[in-house]
């Protein structure tokens, strides 16, 4: 692969959240849901990182390439138009 989809640059650019609160488990709870399986097992992280893209794009993201590999380099790929975010993650309220 040479060009994908950092979901954690997504995350934090479409909620306009600060690049500490992009841990998996952070972007999980602050969309109300839990971690399912077990934690650093790279098919259950997958799946969970599966969950956050899929709520994302629910949310109204346009997930886009945002990095590349090129000559052995890391490169951030930038968009060619900026998109509208959405607000940041609340917790959910429960209703007594």
């Amino acid at each position: 692969a040479k060009k994908w989809i950092n979901i954690r640059k997504s995350y934090g650019n479409f909620y306009k959240v600060p690049r500490n609160q992009t841990k998996l488990t952070i972007m999980l709870e602050k969309l109300g849901m839990n971690y399912d399986g077990r934690p650093h097992s790279g098919l259950d992280d997958s799946k969970n990182i599966a969950r956050i893209a899929i709520r994302m794009l629910q949310d109204g993201c346009e997930l886009r390439v945002n990095e590349r590999m090129h000559a052995g380099q890391l490169t951030t790929v930038s968009s060619s138009a900026p998109l509208e975010g959405a607000p940041a993650p609340q917790m959910p309220r429960y209703r007594n």
